[in-house]
């Protein structure tokens, strides 16, 4: 009869292979189906190296696996959970890696996260990097996403992008290895940190990327549901229609850099007032050629003007995150929502 001391020479690894290999092909090639690679090669090779094992050793193994599941009570898994078993077996920057990891988005390798990034977030990031690299990136995600996030590059440098994968051929292994180091250590640790920010900080950010119809939508059944909440995240939000809240130098600034196609077919669905104070802040020349352009459009899908609403009020981000412009000064008044 074995005894508990019989399995307190295998590791956890050995376990979990001996585990698995109980369960029958089947149920372990589901359990694998669900593991990372290096997770596979471990436990594998765990299993490779088991050699016979005695049928009451395999019976006692699974009773204490059992026996420790039915015990266990209610259980909370948490990052702080998680976190807090990482570091009793792990370093410390180790598990602050893996952490950050499991914090950012979803997708067992490097490109499978990066499909799951907001396409406005990505091309933001993107943007500030060589046409080269970003050629790599796009080439290296799902066509779909690759799209949403070329249409949202400034347009001379998406073409500089364009013609550089039309050029690409077979990436070498050191280039392709070089990115993802730089995209891990800098884009996806960055994005991971950001998601330890306040709750209503990240609604009101992802409420911010979408669309005007589906943002009242949530809104309002938020409004129905936690009124305290919504009202929380609004003032939170920075939309198109809160530009009324910059001053007139900070407008300005904003037209120097925002993209000149985008602006008549932001303002097209604007308000009176929002257009009216991009007039003002333009040369009467100036002003009178963005109203022609606004009239020689025609009828715009909303979904047009939303998508480049959403360009200009990135930009005044970028430049407020760069002290170009203050987000918030100029007039105290109430903001048309």
């Amino acid at each position: 009869m074995a005894k508990q001391d019989d399995l307190r020479g295998l590791k956890g690894p050995q376990k979990a292979a001996l585990l698995m290999l109980a369960l029958g092909e089947e149920q372990a090639a589901k359990l694998f189906a669900l593991m990372h690679e290096d997770e596979i090669r471990e436990i594998s090779t765990a299993m490779a190296q088991l050699g016979s094992v005695r049928a009451d050793a395999v019976e006692l193994l699974c009773n204490e696996f059992a026996d420790q599941m039915g015990g266990a009570g209610n259980l909370v898994g948490s990052f702080e959970t998680t976190e807090r078993l990482l570091l009793k077996a792990l370093p410390r920057d180790r598990a602050a890696q893996i952490m950050e990891e499991i914090r950012g988005p979803a997708g067992r390798t490097m490109w499978d996260k990066l499909g799951n990034v907001h396409e406005a977030v990505l091309a933001n990031y993107l943007k500030n990097e060589y046409p080269q690299t970003v050629a790599v990136v796009l080439s290296k995600v799902r066509a779909d996403h690759a799209a949403r996030v070329l249409s949202l590059l400034p347009d001379s440098f998406a073409m500089e992008v364009v013609m550089r994968m039309l050029r690409m051929e077979s990436v070498q292994k050191e280039v392709l290895d070089g990115v993802e180091r730089t995209l891990r250590a800098e884009f996806m640790s960055n994005l991971a940190r950001s998601t330890r920010r306040d709750a209503h900080e990240m609604m009101a950010e992802i409420f911010n990327n979408l669309d005007r119809q589906s943002e009242q939508r949530f809104i309002g059944a938020l409004e129905e549901r936690n009124r305290e909440a919504a009202e929380r995240i609004k003032s939170l939000m920075f939309t198109f229609d809160d530009l009324q809240r910059l001053s007139g130098a900070a407008i300005q600034t904003l037209l120097r850099s925002v993209e000149k196609d985008k602006l008549p077919i932001a303002l097209k669905g604007a308000s009176e007032k929002i257009r009216d104070m991009f007039f003002q802040n333009l040369s009467e020349r100036a002003s009178k050629m963005l109203r022609e352009d606004i009239e020689a459009l025609g009828p715009v899908k909303l979904r047009d003007v939303d998508e480049a609403q959403a360009s200009i009020v990135l930009v005044a981000k970028d430049l407020a995150a760069q002290g170009q412009i203050e987000i918030g000064e100029g007039q105290d008044e109430e903001v048309i929502v």
